[in-house]
């Protein structure tokens, strides 16, 4: 098992004198240190949940320039939102920054404000994402495209500074739709995804019409996977499992809390769902009081060292092959650091 840092913070204003990003730039160096595969930051719009990162290439830059060995990975890219020159030209040169340890998970968008940047991408995101991708990759690779340019004439255009890699790391984004497993393995990309609307059941199947996908287009990589299987994970770990449930109670509880109104409000419009506009103050808290302790016992990695092995163990049988531990959401600063002393016992125990 592979293990990794990902970041989708809730910004909770504790800035210190250090400032809002002083987890990401201590994480990360603890990450290098400590031989973990790669930190994630995400692209977030608009909203105190993940809003302090509306833009990985530009944390990606600054993680390129305090670390040496992590990978740099965006989790994720909203590709309809970013012409793929921009996208293309921005990873590059982070790419070239940190010697060529750069990844990138394309996504589609789920949230109608963050497309007020660009709204007409929205109806038609999904296919816009594939067309994306592709186009990122070729001209990854050095491959020009032709595009009109101001006066509507045809300019053949290419990329500098060119990429470090040859091929662009990449991986798609899945809230849990097979199709988009399926769509992933036959692209020849990774998955990156998470339990918040899938149980371990059900990301089996879906883990296993990837891999099938995958062999089927492009065979096995050269350590003999097919593919490669990303899962967040919000994740702390301690010296005992009652005081890491007292300690993250309440954080974890407003960072749900914090994520609900923004996620219900999504998904509101669908049949058979609910208007979040009516939902009164005590059923959210009751909702959250349940989601806590779902997270707490079934969809995080919480608790001491050994119940890590546990959770690390159950993924490696699903077919998961990294976990992108979610660390900042919520715990102060100091005592997220601490907990990470325990991570890289975790990793050095089960990691690749």
């Amino acid at each position: 098992m592979d293990f990794s840092l990902f970041y989708f913070a809730n910004d909770s204003d504790e800035s210190g004198d250090a400032g809002r990003y002083q987890l990401l730039m201590d994480g990360a160096r603890f990450a290098d240190e400590h031989g973990f595969t790669a930190v994630w930051t995400p692209e977030r719009h608009f909203h105190r949940f993940g809003g302090l990162y509306p833009n990985p290439a530009v944390t990606g830059a600054a993680l390129a320039a305090t670390t040496e060995r992590v990978q740099i990975r965006a989790g994720s890219v909203v590709a309809p939102l970013h012409h793929p020159l921009r996208i293309a030209e921005d990873w590059s040169v982070v790419d070239n920054l940190s010697g060529g340890r750069v990844g990138i998970s394309f996504a589609s968008g789920w949230h109608p404000a963050d497309f007020v940047m660009r709204p007409d991408g929205y109806e038609g995101r999904r296919e816009v994402m594939d067309e994306t991708v592709e186009t990122v990759r070729a001209l990854w690779r050095g491959e020009s495209v032709t595009l009109p340019d101001g006066k509507g004439a045809p300019a053949e255009v290419k990329v500098f500074p060119p990429a470090v890699q040859r091929e662009l790391p990449f991986w798609i984004t899945s809230a849990g739709s097979v199709d988009t497993f399926r769509k992933a393995g036959a692209q020849g990309g990774g998955i990156l995804t998470h339990l918040l609307s899938q149980d371990i059941d059900e990301l089996r199947v879906k883990i296993a019409a990837y891999r099938d996908s995958y062999r089927e287009h492009h065979g096995t990589n050269r350590d003999g996977r097919a593919g490669h299987v990303v899962l967040m994970l919000h994740t702390f770990l301690g010296s005992s499992t009652d005081e890491v449930r007292e300690l993250v109670r309440s954080p974890l509880s407003e960072y749900l809390k914090t994520s609900f109104g923004l996620i219900s409000g999504s998904i509101s419009k669908k049949p058979g769902t609910f208007d979040s506009a009516e939902i009164q103050d005590a059923d959210v808290d009751y909702l959250v009081e349940r989601g806590f302790a779902r997270f707490f016992e079934r969809q995080g990695m919480f608790g001491t060292v050994e119940q890590g092995e546990r959770v690390v163990e159950l993924l490696a049988r699903t077919g998961v092959d990294e976990i992108g531990c979610l660390v900042d959401f919520g715990v102060s600063t100091k005592q997220t650091l601490e907990s990470l002393e325990f991570l890289a016992r975790l990793k050095d125990r089960c990691g690749s």
